[in-house]
């Protein structure tokens, strides 16, 4: 049965999808604002730690939000106001997107700190609509692109900002290199990202879009690191054999439940 809530939800989930938009083109320097790369004195700029992705890595956004955009659409469509799934994750999307603007909100601000908190917040978000959908079954072909296939680009990704977007906030705070050195600590990290990777997949059963984002944002800090202004000669191939575990990881996986 249709009830107030369920329209509710969807209309949020649309209009908000709308308002990541213009937030997007905003963070991008549209309308006055400030492009994500040189807010915050650059914090979060392709070349301000070993652990920032190259600056074509973040062209993966266009792809998110344009699934945001088409998810949205298909949720508001009459046939989905009653959907088990969507009522178990819409308000859930709604609020990731909430938290994707305003993260572009504190730092257009100048707040790496405050980015942090967000980001955290919003990687605990995708984490749960990542458990209300393998609760649920996609219903059809359309549903498993828009909402798993979008959802785990979105998780994947945001897994990576969020690790190059803690190491920013670090350097802003100038620890030193807290015992590891330059290197060491980008390595650290970089093998944890793998260690997370591995762990989706297993978790997961193998959900490709996830690792799949998460291969593309590791492959492209070692692009950044293999020539650039941060050049190291020994976080790029760990970076590259990170990224290589994450997509290997999910697809061994995969391989291994259809055998």
């Amino acid at each position: 049965m249709t009830t107030n809530r369920d329209l509710t939800r969807q209309i949020s989930v649309l209009v908000l999808a709308v308002v990541a938009i213009f937030g997007a083109a905003w963070g991008a320097g549209a309308f006055g604002g400030t492009p994500t790369s040189e807010a915050a004195d650059g914090a979060l700029s392709a070349s301000a730690t070993p652990v920032a992705p190259g600056t074509t890595a973040f062209s993966i956004w266009s792809v998110i939000y344009l699934g945001l955009v088409a998810y949205a659409v298909w949720q508001a469509l009459p046939a989905q106001r009653e959907s088990a799934r969507q009522r178990s994750m819409g308000w859930l999307a709604a609020l990731s997107i909430l938290l994707n603007a305003g993260w572009l909100l504190v730092v257009q601000a100048g707040s790496v700190w405050a980015s942090v908190v967000v980001m955290a917040a919003l990687l605990t978000t995708l984490v749960m609509i990542l458990e209300r959908m393998r609760a649920t079954t996609s219903s059809s072909l359309v549903e498993t692109v828009l909402v798993d296939g979008t959802f785990g680009l979105y998780l994947g990704w945001v897994t990576v900002a969020a690790i190059a977007n803690v190491t920013a906030a670090l350097k802003t705070a100038e620890p030193g290199d807290l015992g590891l050195g330059a290197t060491g600590w980008p390595v650290v990290l970089l093998v944890v990202a793998a260690l997370i990777a591995v762990g989706f997949a297993v978790h997961t059963g193998g959900r490709l879009t996830i690792n799949l984002a998460m291969a593309w944002g590791l492959a492209w800090i070692a692009a950044a690191r293999w020539e650039g202004p941060l050049e190291d000669s020994t976080v790029a191939p760990v970076a590259a054999a990170a990224a290589a575990v994450a997509l290997l990881s999910a697809v061994v996986v995969r391989l291994r439940q259809r055998a």
